[in-house]
């Protein structure tokens, strides 16, 4: 099943497909290391939902949910 960054739960993890959105948030999460085939998890979430806390290629990132929306991933069973 292929969803969102920005969809998950806590704990849920899986594998970056697609990377979308325009021009400098595009660039800025390629950048930042989240390209198609990453594996992905979702550590945690602000109190108020935004930002998101992620583990890729062996660090923590946090990303705001615009940012994480852009990002498809296909999930782990």
């Amino acid at each position: 099943m292929i969803k969102t960054l920005d969809k998950f739960a806590v704990g849920e993890c899986g594998v970056v497909r697609c990377v979308s959105g325009n021009g400098a948030i595009r660039r800025r999460l390629f950048d930042m290391g989240v390209t198609n085939g990453a594996e992905v998890t979702l550590r945690k979430t602000a109190p108020l939902g935004d930002p998101i806390e992620v583990t890729l290629r062996g660090y923590e990132l946090t990303l705001r949910r615009t940012e994480a929306a852009c990002v498809s991933v296909e999930v782990k069973s």
